[in-house]
């Protein structure tokens, strides 16, 4: 049944390998499961209702993918989105409930845009050297992310993006521990590298009692404070219409850059397409529309999924088991706790000893795909470099993706080249320059 379903064969995989590449892709995102919530609450959702959200559409939405496409790409309510959607409600006095609605609007919006494969077309679109930018951009944000998340780098207080942190503290020694680990069993090629890395950190971190053993299981809070409380009703004001619109920027773009990132760097792309790609995209925008009406932000691709996928991970079946653990995170929300809750240092901050060292060995694997870019060719390389660094240095997939758009079809107009762009990519990056004009 698994043959026929995932078929494990022809991707070269087998049950254990993806098994444990949907347990190491879970363990690198279950942070969410607390972070989501705790940024929620900031706008008035229940801290409680919203993680019962946040695993049910998950669980969902990972299921989805994995089913209707066969990918090992995880989903949950995305990082960005979520302080968006905060920024919505503080910032721009918008009810929470009205937030949610325009979350499901970008939903449908996104899910009709797939249906009539016009998303499947943006990322045929997308030139070789901006999908090798992609996957590269993405590697640097997820190093960057674990970086800074085992304290090994820090967001100064003085002039600088960051600075070296404090490498005694005893976290970020467990950090490095565990990067030095992983990276040996990865040169002795250990089947299981990084999740062995993660779990030997956790293990430690617990005999230096810098976590707690909260115990197992615990009941699911109730959802009853968010489900169904979207206002559909506010969707009528043409004020909200700017709101939706970037919403929707958000989902398409930083599902699209995370979907062909990672593809890249599992060798799913053929002659620059990928296969399957309604499916995975319909299994994309459903998360969306399912997650508003739970009650969270929107639900979009992990880039984590990389560190499932460095470890082995091929198929859907990897997606079951990740799915199936944001169920099962719902009861042993302890664990989970323990685990991807992180470590509190002084001055407020939360460190990820536990987590951190995958994130910064994928991010040094997803560097792999440089070579392919032919960095003799300025109107290839300089719109695929303002990717690379573009996405780390602005925290965001889609602006990242959006300076290589604008770029590579005007420097194909002005080398007297403007057939090599496809229509398609003139008017993404018209799109794209519109959004930052005028929203």
């Amino acid at each position: 049944m698994l043959e026929r379903l995932f078929h494990l064969q022809e991707q070269g995989t087998d049950l254990r390998t993806e098994m444990i590449g949907g347990v190491t892709t879970f363990v690198t995102m279950a942070y969410i499961v607390f972070v989501n919530p705790a940024v929620l609450s900031e706008a008035g959702l229940d801290f409680g209702a919203v993680m019962t959200a946040t695993c049910l559409s998950a669980g969902i939405a990972t299921w989805a993918m994995g089913l209707a496409a066969n990918y090992p790409i995880a989903m949950a309510p995305g990082m960005g989105e979520n302080f968006f959607f905060v920024s919505v409600v503080v910032g721009m006095n918008v009810a929470w409930e009205a937030a949610l609605a325009a979350v499901f609007a970008s939903g449908v919006v996104f899910f009709l845009l797939t249906s009539l494969r016009i998303r499947q077309l943006i990322i045929d679109a997308i030139p070789d050297s901006l999908k090798q930018g992609i996957a590269i951009g993405i590697g640097l944000f997820i190093a960057f992310m674990g970086l800074t998340g085992s304290g090994i780098v820090e967001k100064p207080d003085g002039p600088g993006l960051l600075a070296l942190g404090d490498l005694s503290q005893t976290p970020t020694l467990l950090a490095s521990a565990g990067i030095f680990l992983t990276v040996g069993l990865l040169v002795r090629r250990v089947k299981g590298a990084i999740l062995i890395g993660i779990v030997f950190v956790a293990a430690c971190a617990w005999l230096f009692d810098l976590v707690d053993w909260q115990g197992l299981i615990a009941a699911p809070p109730s959802m009853a404070p968010t489900f169904l409380k979207l206002d559909l009703r506010s969707l009528f004001d043409i004020a909200m219409l700017p709101i939706v619109v970037i919403f929707l920027f958000m989902a398409v773009f930083d599902a699209t850059g995370t979907l062909v990132g990672i593809s890249q760097q599992a060798g799913f792309m053929r002659n620059g397409k990928l296969p399957r790609a309604t499916p995975a995209l319909l299994a994309d925008s459903s998360g969306t529309v399912a997650g508003s009406l739970f009650g969270t932000s929107t639900v979009t691709a992990y880039i984590e999924s990389a560190t499932g996928v460095e470890a082995g991970a091929r198929t859907g079946l990897a997606n079951m088991v990740t799915g199936a653990l944001f169920f099962l995170a719902l009861f042993f929300s302890p664990l989970v706790r323990m685990v991807g809750g992180g470590v509190p240092i002084e001055g407020g901050v939360t460190l990820q000893p536990m987590t951190a060292p995958a994130l910064i060995v994928v991010g040094s694997l997803m560097f792999r795909g440089i070579r392919h870019i032919d960095w003799t060719e300025t109107t290839e390389s300089f719109p695929a470099f303002l990717v690379i660094i573009g996405i780390p240095l602005t925290w965001s997939i889609a602006d990242g993706i959006a300076f290589g758009f604008i770029s590579y079809p005007f420097l194909k107009l002005l080398s007297g080249r403007a057939r090599e762009a496809s229509p398609l990519t003139y008017v993404l990056g018209l799109l794209f320059a519109a959004r930052y004009l005028w929203l």
